[in-house]
């Protein structure tokens, strides 16, 4: 997977953080897009958790975050006119 175009740092993750991950968010992890490390997931689904109670809503933030860093990534890479790129607010 070295020919991935990210803003993400490379880390080199243990399979038994991954393997520590609650079963949701490891399901939500087996589909993204972006190669999060199982660090960074659980901190903001610890913090989606602890704000809403909610698993399906710390899905649907981690889907938020993930969508606006592939913005943010066709933005550099293909530049403004991408249709994954989504208008930035002043």
């Amino acid at each position: 997977m070295r020919n991935l175009s990210t803003g993400l740092r490379r880390r080199a993750g243990s399979m038994r953080a991954h393997d520590a991950l609650p079963p949701g968010l490891r399901a939500w992890l087996q589909q993204a897009a972006l190669p999060w490390s199982a660090r960074s997931a659980l901190r903001l689904w610890t913090r989606a958790l602890a704000q809403t109670g909610d698993p399906g809503a710390a899905r649907a933030r981690l889907e938020r975050a993930e969508a606006s860093m592939l913005a943010r990534d066709a933005m550099r890479v293909w530049g403004p006119g991408h249709p994954a790129c989504t208008p930035r607010s002043k």
